[in-house]
């Protein structure tokens, strides 16, 4: 690799990225860097041979989510570390998902441990060269503690190389300060654990829209900031749906008995596209477009070059018969969802009887799901039958493409077009 390539870190994780004691505990709020560093250091010292006969194994509770953050953290490493010449250094495979130095030997794989038949697979790993010698666990807190010990349990036996060490890195937001990551990394001092915290405002690469939006969860979601904005410990309450699976499936439109997209707009906060297919009253999220500070125009050039289907009818915010238009212009089936007095509420009741499957590239949905809760009132603790308007754009366009099959007398088109 060329001497002129230069790695950018941010300087707080240069304790973490030395150390070898064997756990690596990282905490930090959401945008704090930390899953971009680690997947910066892995590639450093898998591509270093020095590390000779070093492997790699990334870990998520669902295995297909690692797509979408393990392996797309480390590609996106591989890109800036090397430039045009990365294709001489690594090899990159997407099926299955497998990463090599071609200059080490030194591999890179993804598991789940999500049941039985996946804990059974990581007991069996083995590499062309070396052995499992590092392992990241990314959204540490999916796992239970019997998932950890399991992973624990793969890293022994005498090591060749004097510069390899074992260590299983742990990344996370704090959901639950009742969770056992706490009490067994951080409520007590071990000279085999290093604990690190990080929040977005030290993250010197972050983009100031970011910046924003985390600034403004502060004043609007005071409880959920704490986690996700400072990196603390605390209980993200009051959930509203927990009635979903995130798992890989079958998108194509013949799969169900009816399919659409629903729209948030949006401009400072995100504008979410989501289409989803529904199947024997189930809800299936095949797929989104989420993006920020885009206008209408920018964001249906992506609808088209991703695709989108043009037949699908779009259901939209009625309070924005402009963007709508635009849509409309551009040839999708758009329309307005109609709006009444209670409906948010109705739409969720609506969806809480319903199981929703989530694609594992749904990426942002998945985020938003998993922490879109019920506001507190300050005075009383209690949860407030309103939603906290932060980060719910993509349940926003969750709940519009709820509305074709709650309120069928409203004669909604959901039905298959012609040339389905």
């Amino acid at each position: 690799m060329s001497s002129a390539v230069k790695v950018q870190f941010n300087r707080h994780f240069r304790q973490v990225n030395s150390t070898k004691r064997r756990y690596r505990a990282l905490r930090g709020s959401a945008g704090s860097g930390k899953s971009v560093n680690i997947a910066q250091d892995y590639i450093l010292k898998l591509g270093d041979p020095k590390y000779a006969g070093a492997n790699l194994l990334c870990v998520r509770k669902v295995n297909e989510t690692n797509r979408n953050s393990t392996y797309s953290e480390l590609v996106g490493a591989i890109n800036r570390i090397y430039g045009e010449r990365a294709e001489e250094y690594w090899e990159v495979l997407k099926s299955p998902l497998m990463i090599r130095s071609r200059i080490t030997g030194n591999e890179i794989i993804f598991r789940g441990m999500n049941d039985f038949r996946d804990r059974e697979k990581i007991k069996s790993i083995t590499f062309t060269k070396g052995k499992l010698v590092w392992i990241w666990v990314e959204e540490a807190t999916e796992l239970q503690e019997s998932d950890v010990d399991i992973l624990d349990d793969r890293l022994r036996g005498i090591l060749l190389n004097p510069n390899l060490y074992y260590q299983i890195t742990f990344s996370f937001n704090p959901v639950s300060a009742q969770h056992w990551i706490k009490r067994k990394y951080f409520d007590r001092a071990s000279p085999d654990v290093l604990t690190h915290h990080s929040t977005y405002r030290q993250n010197r690469f972050i983009d100031p829209a970011y910046y924003r939006r985390m600034e403004r969860r502060k004043i609007e979601d005071p409880e959920g900031y704490m986690i996700y904005g400072e990196g603390e410990w605390g209980e993200l309450g009051g959930l509203i749906l927990k009635n979903f699976v995130i798992h890989d499936f079958d998108t194509s439109y013949e799969m169900f008995d009816t399919m659409h997209h629903g729209q948030d707009f949006g401009f400072n906060h995100a504008n979410a596209i989501l289409t989803v297919g529904v199947k024997d009253g189930e809800f299936f999220i095949c797929n989104e477009i989420y993006v920020h500070e885009m206008d209408t125009g920018q964001i249906i050039e992506i609808a088209d070059r991703r695709g989108l289907s043009k037949y699908l009818t779009m259901y939209c915010d009625s309070a924005e018969p402009d963007r709508i238009q635009m849509w409309q212009n551009a040839g999708y089936n758009a329309t307005a969802v109609v709006k009444e007095p209670g409906s948010v509420q109705a739409q969720i009741d609506y969806l809480k009887q319903r199981k929703i499957h989530i694609h594992p590239d749904c990426v942002n949905t998945i985020k938003e799901i998993q922490q879109w809760s019920w506001r507190k009132d300050k005075k009383t603790g209690l949860y407030l039958d309103e939603p906290v308007a932060f980060m719910d754009d993509a349940m926003a366009a969750l709940r519009y493409a709820a509305e074709p099959l709650r309120r069928p007398e409203m004669k909604y088109s959901n039905e298959r077009p012609a040339g389905w």
